[in-house]
């Protein structure tokens, strides 16, 4: 059944994207983030009162915790890049970055894991880290300015892309012994208040009474799309390899491509289409070892 919750994870990832995507058009990012996760805490939590595992947080070891609370820091600093980098970049440029997170994740679960590294995950790796390359030199014909401009993005989407390794691997160890469910709210506590200190921090509270009504539905969209990807993720996570379960939920790039294609227009040249089918080669025959 952890095939088919990773799946479930990888179509409402990709939806997640779009969604956050048109929800911060006017929006700052850190604002979004702190709203949207808003919703995702109500979700996550919500689901742990239906499935009545709420008791279970009186169990849990002061170990398993403070992965749970690392891997909450990891996320919420993983989300703050990502839409950071998703609102100055374009979509078919930051997601790949984001998603080649599959090769550090691959190489720390080999570490901190033993998960092991045979020959046909070595070529799944090369085949991600090759395709993400070629998708985000898709536009070589850009002006300067616009390639001057875009270079804050690409810093972001590789921290999002770093931290998002790390919350996988976390997140594997902070979830044993513990409901899937139980652990995704308490690690979403943990994005909510970091997230909102952001918003504090930086001075933007003010911003939120300005943001138009239409925003706010996205945000509020994307971050119930965020909640099934969650649910369905670290339930996957929680019965399957970590090595096998990410590169699935990767596979999210496919239904974010579809969608920015029909939303934003966004086309893919001959070589960013090559990367996209290396990744998904790549992530194919990672969830078939």
């Amino acid at each position: 059944m952890w095939m088919f919750y990773a799946i479930g994870s990888s179509f409402f990832a990709g939806i997640t994207s779009i969604l956050a995507k048109c929800g911060i058009r006017k929006t700052d990012s850190d604002v979004a983030t702190a709203l949207r996760t808003v919703v995702v805490l109500i979700f996550s939590w919500l689901m742990v009162l239906i499935t009545g595992t709420g008791t279970g947080i009186t169990q849990i070891s002061g170990k398993t915790l403070l992965f749970l609370v690392l891997s909450g820091l990891a996320t919420g600093a993983s989300w703050l890049c990502y839409f950071h980098a998703l609102q100055k970049g374009d979509i078919n440029k930051v997601v790949p970055i984001d998603k080649s997170s599959t090769v550090l994740t691959i190489i720390l679960a080999l570490i901190f894991l033993h998960e092991g590294l045979s020959f046909s995950k070595g070529v799944s790796v090369i085949l991600i880290g090759v395709g993400t390359m070629l998708m985000i030199t898709k536009k070589e014909d850009m002006s300067e300015n616009h390639k001057e401009g875009n270079k804050e993005w690409l810093v972001y989407a590789v921290l999002s892309a770093v931290f998002a390794s790390l919350t996988a691997i976390l997140g594997k160890i902070g979830i044993e012994g513990v409901d899937s469910n139980l652990g995704t709210a308490i690690r979403t506590s943990v994005v909510l208040l970091m997230a909102w200190m952001m918003v504090i921090v930086t001075g933007k509270y003010h911003q939120i009474k300005e943001i138009e009504k239409k925003e706010v539905g996205f945000i509020a969209l994307s971050g119930l799309a965020t909640g099934a990807s969650w649910m369905c993720y670290y339930r996957a996570l929680q019965s399957g390899p970590a090595s096998v379960v990410v590169p699935i939920d990767k596979l999210s790039i496919l239904v974010t491509i579809v969608f920015s294609w029909i939303v934003f227009h966004e086309k893919l040249t001959k070589k960013a289409t090559a990367g996209l089918g290396c990744i998904v080669v790549g992530t194919i025959l990672l969830a078939l070892i």
